[in-house]
């Protein structure tokens, strides 16, 4: 969980640099910056619990931790998704910006098709309203973190990201 948190804060980190809105970059990086200091406490909580074993207090504050981080993490996308809507400027020649860019652009390109596809298939009241009953909420960047497959990803064994890894290998 601590590792993913630090992929998420780089994540966020990349995109927070290439964010074409002042607004949307601050509160990135605002949300990356939260997310590592969840991050860290739970890492330092997790060693701790290894080291004083089994208490129902110690077990507590690990899950709060742990639930802390998810919405964290949340958060981050959220603000991630607001960066990738205003824009984005061009990654540089950095794998990992190119990769988290892709990234953005395959979301990007998913809410662009649902929404067309929404208005196409337009189920609007009398009032233009769009309705709510059957509509199928529109994509986000957890529900595309959520999709790839397990087989796909890259999760070493070790916490420490390995040389030569990306930012987007591991699953968020």
């Amino acid at each position: 969980m601590v590792s993913n948190g630090q992929v998420v804060v780089k994540f966020g980190n990349i995109l927070a640099k290439h964010c074409l809105d002042q607004r949307c970059s601050t509160e990135l990086l605002r949300a990356a910056e939260h997310t590592q200091s969840i991050s860290s406490q739970l890492g330092i909580v997790a060693r701790v619990k290894a080291v004083t074993g089994e208490s129902k207090a110690s077990s507590e504050l690990l899950l709060s931790n742990v639930q802390n981080l998810i919405q964290a993490v949340q958060h981050v996308l959220r603000a991630a998704e607001a960066a990738c809507i205003k824009g984005l400027g061009q990654p540089s020649a950095d794998p990992e910006e190119e990769e988290v860019a892709a990234f953005c652009q395959q979301w990007r390109k998913n809410l662009t098709q649902h929404r067309a596809k929404e208005a196409l298939n337009s189920d609007r009241d009398e009032l233009g309203l769009r309705k709510t009953r059957g509509a199928k909420a529109e994509p986000t960047l957890m529900s595309l973190v959520q999709e790839q497959p397990p087989q796909n990803r890259n999760i070493p064994k070790h916490p420490n990201p390995r040389k030569g890894h990306t930012v987007m290998d591991r699953h968020l």
